[in-house]
């Protein structure tokens, strides 16, 4: 009963003294012990067990609980003497609680006494400060208000929350009452010092009005601006009454002298009243600012009424002029004092691959000859773009330029149509790119100078404006950019003799038998590889030209900036030269194949060579290929898109002739396998065909020629193979060909010559094994029949396979 109780008593005092990890470790860093018992793991099993390892240890049980029994009462002894020592503490404890009142009383004594002696000698120098500043404003002492007002005005701040005392809102009244006497009197003493109407007042600054305008710095806001306001305004009155609408000096034409005269302005300004106004008011700087919004003002007016009478010419000088002048001012000022805040980051240059990418302020000599109708400003050794990366003056005096920039545009207009009709007559008069020559394949150089042009435009416009006129010059660039493509390009590209509407593959196909086609010459050829190449640079910079544009533009006017439908229309042109240049070798082959389906394959005794007809194909091959791979030398992919279309071209009509060839005996058919794997090597070697160094041609290719012409030779293998038994031959006519059409199983019957008879058997055997055919196109490339063939047959098919090898070698 005992033990049970003390086990109770036990778990409980486990539940009452269980400790979070936090407690029990700062326990261990005050009390430190080794002590088995006050580890936080303790486990009881093993702290018996380690006081009684052996059964023979059992014997001193006694003696081990006995000492157990007395750390108890020592610790109930410790425990007891703590709780009784607490007592004391409560009793100490509020003996000091009650002092620390008694201090904190004092120091809330102390403190508000502070207090009270700081708040009378700020109301002293309150009272004091407000005798003294009205009797200095009554004196216009403003050197010694200009210190004291801002004292007072700081004094007061003390008082905000005492105004509902009479004596401190009176005083409170008496300094807003001084501040606007002051504020008027100021203004007065300006007016009288600078009248707004008539001259300056000979008599200059003065110490007065300096230390006036410290004073004013001190009051309301507003005092400072009126007096900077009526200052500036008299300051440019002179430039209103000289430069009248009414006056010569004030058009375009000597829009130099009024930049000049504002230049003499500042300068008359520091000498006289530079010490006057305080540095942080940018005096010159604003004057220099409200020059610019009263010139932008005028010259819009003045542009309106004689709007007629604007040129080009006087516009992009007025312009390069105004322009200049912005430069300079953000060179000198910061621009402070103007709310737009800094102009815009400047653009990142690209690396230069073609005229977008360059320096825009270094323009070359050829630039400025092709801009015949521009001023000679412009051309001039002065900064092209005086617009510094972050200018924030860009445009204060040259927006009014803007509605005008139609005129510009306009003259862009007509000096691209110019530039293109003198492009078609300089092409007619030099003629395609002579064969044998650098000038075969090279990029025409009309291109170069309509895109150089069109980025002296592009830098151009950007300066005068980034707004709508942009837009326009955009659509100005599209109309030419398609021009060039018709005009120049497509226009120039060589006709057959066979149509004069252009080469098509109906008028090829439709060429009589034995006749010889038109082929190009091999101008014409290098020609098309030229405009091909044109047509590409034009493609890659149309590109670039419109990302510059977008950059040049207002971030608004971004999404309306879009040149895809002339990049598309330089991506047909490549087609379409790509493709004269496939009909061109395709129909100098057609001659050939159409002689081959003509031969008499039934009556050929004997294998021999290559066939004339396949020496036929391999000879326009190598008259063709060699100039236009070197030709496209710069643009080797679309040299590899030819070689693709021709074979995809090529390959289809060699199997349709194929067809024709019927009938055709064993010995004929190994003939034409012999010349179908000779136009499989030619093929597979087209692209490095004629050239010193052998590359490797692309995957894509050898893959269209090694399924193309497998399944020729396919064809062939069928043609040669036994038609009986039936099931056998039409098995491995699926097996081979894995065409399911019965026409091409019709046309392979006729080639074998069967006769209808025979042929309608066949065809319902072909269309009752249709459902399970065996492997489809990827099955071995050599004929393989499920049941054996005759010794005869076999043997003839291994001797064409030892002809062929020894062809290949």
């Amino acid at each position: 009963m005992m033990e049970d109780e003390e086990l109770e008593f036990v778990e409980d005092l486990e539940a009452i003294l269980h400790l979070t990890p936090e407690v029990q470790l700062a326990i261990e860093q005050v009390f430190p012990s080794q002590d088995p018992l006050d580890r936080t793991d303790f486990n009881a099993v093993e702290y018996i067990n380690t006081l009684f390892p052996t059964e023979q240890s059992l014997a001193n049980i006694d003696e081990v609980v006995n000492n157990i029994r007395l750390k108890i009462r020592r610790l109930d002894d410790n425990i007891r003497t703590v709780v009784r020592g607490q007592t004391n503490v409560g009793q100490d404890g509020r003996q000091v609680k009650e002092i620390t009142r008694d201090i904190k009383q004092l120091d809330h004594a102390k403190r508000h006494l502070t207090t009270s002696i700081t708040t009378l000698n700020h109301l002293h120098m309150l009272a004091g400060g407000v005798d003294s500043l009205e009797a200095m404003t009554r004196k216009r002492q403003y050197g010694e208000v200009a210190n004291l007002l801002q004292g007072v005005v700081n004094v007061l701040e003390h008082f905000q929350k005492y105004m509902g005392i009479p004596q401190i809102r009176q005083l409170s009244e008496r300094v807003k009452a001084a501040q606007s006497e002051l504020g008027t009197q100021i203004l007065a003493d300006f007016e009288e010092a600078f009248p707004a109407q008539g001259s300056k007042k000979s008599g200059g600054p003065s110490i007065v009005l300096r230390d006036a305008c410290l004073v004013a710095n001190v009051l309301d806001p507003r005092i400072k601006q009126e007096i900077i306001k009526k200052f500036i305004r008299q300051h440019l009155s002179e430039y209103l009454v000289l430069f009248q609408e009414n006056q010569d000096v004030a058009w375009l034409d000597k829009i130099d002298r009024r930049y000049a005269w504002i230049k003499r302005q500042l300068v008359d300004y520091e000498e006289k009243y530079g010490r006057m106004f305080p540095e942080e008011w940018c005096m010159t700087e604003r004057i220099s600012v409200e020059f610019c919004h009263i010139t932008r003002t005028e010259l819009a007016k003045l542009m309106r009424t004689r709007a007629r009478e604007i040129e080009v010419k006087l516009l992009l000088f007025a312009i390069q002029r105004t322009t200049n002048f912005e430069g300079l001012l953000a060179k000198r000022f910061s621009g402070c004092t103007l709310n737009d805040g800094p102009g815009k980051k400047p653009e990142t240059p690209l690396e230069p691959t073609n005229p977008f990418l360059e320096d825009e302020d270094n323009v070359s000599e050829k630039d400025e000859d092709l801009d015949r109708n521009s001023s000679d400003e412009l051309g001039s050794s002065e900064p092209k773009k005086p617009k510094a990366p972050d200018n924030p003056f860009h445009g204060i005096v040259s927006k009014c330029f803007e509605p005008h920039l139609y005129v510009y545009i306009e003259s862009q207009d007509k000096n691209l149509g110019e530039l293109i009709d003198r492009f078609v007559a300089d092409f007619r008069a030099q003629g395609p790119p002579k064969s044998g020559t650098d000038e075969g394949g090279a990029v025409l150089p009309s291109c170069a100078d309509l895109f150089v042009y069109y980025k002296k435009c592009m830098v151009q416009c950007s300066q005068l404006s980034t707004g709508e006129p942009m837009i326009a010059l955009t659509t100005i660039f599209q109309k030419y950019l398609r021009e060039y493509a018709w005009k120049i390009l497509s226009g120039n590209l060589p006709k057959t003799s066979t149509n004069s509407g252009g080469l098509t593959i109906s008028s090829l196909l439709k060429e009589k038998e034995g006749s010889e086609v038109a082929k190009f010459t091999m101008e014409e050829l290098c020609l098309i590889c030229s405009i091909l190449s044109t047509a590409e640079y034009c493609l890659a910079t149309t590109q670039q030209l419109e990302e510059k544009l977008k950059e040049k533009v207002d971030k608004t006017l971004m999404e309306r900036i879009n040149l895809t439908g002339e990049m598309d229309t330089f991506s047909t042109v490549i087609s379409n030269s790509i493709q004269l240049l496939v009909q061109d070798l395709d129909a100098a082959c057609d001659p050939a194949l159409t002689a081959m389906s003509k031969m008499p394959w039934q009556s050929v005794e004997h294998v021999g060579d290559q066939s004339p007809y396949v020496t036929s194909v391999i000879m326009h091959i190598k008259q063709n290929v060699p100039i236009i791979r070197d030709n496209l030398a710069s643009t080797r992919k679309y040299f590899t898109q030819f070689c693709i279309k021709f074979t995809n071209s090529f390959i289809p009509k060699f199997i349709n002739h194929l067809f024709r060839c019927k009938p055709i005996s064993m010995v004929g058919a190994e003939q034409l396998l012999l010349d179908t794997h000779s136009l499989k090597t030619v093929l597979l070697d087209l692209p490095s065909i004629g050239s010193q160094v052998v590359r490797k041609a692309p995957a894509s290719y050898t893959k269209i020629v090694v399924k193309g012409m497998t399944r020729a030779e396919m064809i062939l293998k069928v043609v040669m193979a036994p038609h009986e038994p039936s099931v056998v031959f039409v098995d491995n006519y699926i097996k081979l060909l894995a065409d399911s059409n019965p026409e091409t199983f019709q046309k392979i019957l006729d080639m074998k010559g069967l006769k209808r008879s025979e042929q309608g058997t066949m065809l319902e055997l072909f269309r009752q094994r249709l459902p399970n055919p065996p492997s489809g196109p990827d099955s071995g490339p050599s004929l393989s029949f499920s049941a054996p063939t005759p010794e005869q047959e076999s043997s003839r098919i291994r001797k064409l396979e030892k002809l062929i090898k020894k062809r290949i070698q």
